[in-house]
């Protein structure tokens, strides 16, 4: 039954209303899923496309749509969580490290999970750094430190020691 139609469609009538997925080689809307599977312990779908017109080939993802939250900045302001910012912030920590894509995306991934496992639609932009330097310390220091530095606004280099002895000091206690 059609939503609010009172008509039943036909097979295939609603693929024909539906916008269809553009092959990025030739722009032709004419694609079919020739692979799918379940990619982040099911959080989303990989499907491998075919092209129809010139036969290439494409991958695409499809996540679950995220809860709505706002992020408490520092200035009291309320700004919409955006992923991109979270990656940018952990990207740019990591930069020129040994640290593989897999792992900083690992990393990201958890991170929005627990935001939305709170179930709440605020949380502080403390909270979110305390929550991305818990999980570089495990993984790198120097990244940590990079990104300790600017979530704690690091004024000189008294601080960065202080902060390193810190990271230190749970090394041994860990």
């Amino acid at each position: 039954m059609e939503k609010g139609t009172g008509r039943t469609a036909k097979r295939g009538e609603g693929a024909r209303r539906r916008k269809m997925m553009k092959c990025p080689y030739c722009e032709n809307k004419k694609t079919r899923v020739i692979d799918s599977r379940a990619v982040d312990e099911g959080g989303s779908i990989r499907r491998r496309r075919l092209c129809e017109a010139c036969g290439g080939r494409f991958t695409t993802f499809e996540r679950r749509e995220r809860v709505e939250v706002a992020v408490l900045k520092g200035d009291g302001h309320l700004e919409a969580y955006d992923r991109s910012k979270l990656s940018a912030g952990i990207y740019m920590a990591c930069n020129k490290r040994d640290i593989s894509e897999e792992v900083i995306e690992s990393v990201i991934d958890s991170i929005e999970e627990e935001i939305m496992r709170a179930q709440s639609k605020e949380i502080d932009s403390s909270a979110v750094g305390r929550m991305v330097m818990e999980r570089l310390r495990g993984i790198d220091e120097v990244a940590y430190m990079r990104f300790a530095s600017v979530c704690k606004k690091f004024d000189d280099a008294s601080e960065f020691q202080k902060e390193y002895g810190e990271l230190k000091q749970f090394d041994r206690s860990a």
